[in-house]
């Protein structure tokens, strides 16, 4: 009859199979691994974060030349509507409607103007080609 102190047929007694020696090797090279893990996971941040604060800076600069063309723009077209028309207070109220129209087309299709691009941009960016498709 077999007892637990008996070995198998056919397999040899080692003693321990994992001694303190090999117990110690998997402990450092598991907190080796789980180190680099980490900087790799540090450094992907730290590059996702470039993109999207570089595409921020980017679209900041884009805003603020956009409005001082568009005032410029708008300042052309009221001095020449102010002379077509003969008043300057007309002049203004038609540029401030085109601005309102402009306005209120943006806020029609702000989902697809704004909020779709925006979520496209940030979900190929925080996720794997393959988890987004």
């Amino acid at each position: 009859m077999w007892q637990a102190t008996d070995t198998l047929p056919g397999v040899a007694m080692y003693g321990n199979v994992m001694n303190e020696i090999d117990y110690k090797k998997l402990f450092t090279e598991a907190r080796r691994y789980f180190s680099l893990e980490w900087d790799y996971t540090k450094l992907t941040a730290v590059e996702k974060l470039a993109v999207l604060l570089s595409a921020i800076a980017f679209v900041a600069v884009v805003i603020i030349i956009a409005t001082f063309v568009l005032h410029h723009l708008f300042t052309a077209l009221v001095g020449v509507l102010a002379s077509a028309l003969g008043c300057s207070w007309g002049a203004h109220l038609i540029a401030a409607g085109i601005l309102l129209v402009l306005l209120l087309v943006v806020f029609a299709f702000k989902k697809q103007l704004i909020v779709d691009p925006v979520a496209r941009f940030v979900s190929k960016l925080f996720l794997k080609p393959e988890d987004n498709e």
